[in-house]
């Protein structure tokens, strides 16, 4: 029981620090991230802030016009340079780029000096509608300003099947998430693509349907109540795609964040996979079913399998070190 306090604990700890940006705990004073409140709205936030709504959104990649108590926005910040700031220190302080800063403020050179009052705005995210394409990184600092207002106790695993590897040209991630949204409105009869988050090929991740809406499925209510659906664009059956680095990389990192975010133990109770789920029933047999009762997703050869026994030996154990790795450069 100790323990598990412990534990708790220290995600709750360390969470702290998550979000204050690295290096700059005590140096800097001002923050450029806008807590939001109740009675907020982005027409006010972005005209206190001299941004424009679109600006706003895209850099905070808001997927609608709804703020939610307690959500942290990146804005725009007038910051005075003290002795021995750099271009470099600023941006990784601020999540902004040197070249934004550069050109915003007509600097034709990296060198600064004491007092120099200078405009950062922060990165803008990569969007095309609701789809948010990130970098795993990105993703992380974007999951951690999100405020969820709804219980998240399981995170599925599930691969696309099609598409798969041959139909990714490492530039055409919105064609495939569009693709995938078409499909699931006008052929599954779903009101928006079944899955929250989608990775790639190439390491990129997307988040599409929105946290707070509870993802759709084959995989059935129970699964998706309290669950968050991830996508790993690829068929990871045996004899199929044979997953890169960088997929598995990206897959085992957001899972990862995803348990510190909403306090969860790898597990079989918390990380699922779509095969453990009766596809008539829509209950959670795990490995006690005919083959024909369930889809073998995520893959057959998804981590080493897509057994109860090979997400205990192969995928819990990384997502865990994963956590503490996390957490302990913060």
């Amino acid at each position: 029981m100790r323990k598990k306090f412990v534990l708790i604990f220290g995600i709750i700890f360390s969470l702290f620090f998550l979000i204050i940006p690295p290096g700059y705990t005590a140096e800097i004073r001002p923050s450029n991230i806008y807590v939001v409140r109740a009675g907020d709205s982005l027409p006010a936030i972005a005209d206190k802030y001299n941004i424009s709504i679109e600006e706003l959104k895209i850099t905070n990649g808001l997927q609608s016009d709804v703020l939610i108590a307690g959500q942290r926005l990146w804005v725009p910040i007038m910051y005075e340079v003290r002795a021995g700031d750099t271009l470099v220190d600023i941006s990784s302080a601020f999540h902004a780029s040197v070249e934004t800063i550069k050109v915003v403020n007509g600097l034709s050179s990296e060198q600064l000096y004491a007092g120099q009052i200078l405009k950062v705005t922060p990165k803008k995210l990569t969007m095309q509608g609701q789809h948010i394409l990130m970098t795993k990184e990105e993703f992380k600092e974007w999951l951690f300003n999100t405020h969820v207002n709804r219980d998240i106790r399981l995170i599925q695993q599930h691969h696309t099947w099609l598409p798969s590897y041959k139909h990714f040209t490492g530039s055409n991630h919105f064609q495939m998430l569009m693709g995938m949204e078409n499909h699931h409105k006008k052929t599954m009869g779903w009101k928006n693509i079944a899955q929250n988050i989608t990775t790639f090929p190439d390491g990129k991740v997307a988040v599409s349907r929105p946290l707070n809406i509870i993802p759709e499925g084959t995989i059935g209510p129970n699964a998706n109540s309290v669950g968050i659906a991830i996508e790993h664009v690829g068929n990871f059956d045996i004899g199929h795609d044979v997953m890169t680095k960088e997929q598995q990389e990206t897959i085992i990192y957001i899972n990862a964040l995803l348990c510190i975010k909403f306090g969860l133990t790898p597990s079989i109770d918390s990380i699922t996979y779509h095969h453990w789920w009766h596809l008539k029933t829509k209950e959670r047999v795990l490995d006690a079913t005919a083959s024909y009762n369930v889809k073998s997703c995520p893959g057959t050869g998804f981590f080493g399998g897509n057994s109860t026994t090979s997400a205990k030996t192969h995928f819990y154990p990384l997502i865990s070190d994963k956590m503490e790795e996390i957490l302990e450069t913060k």
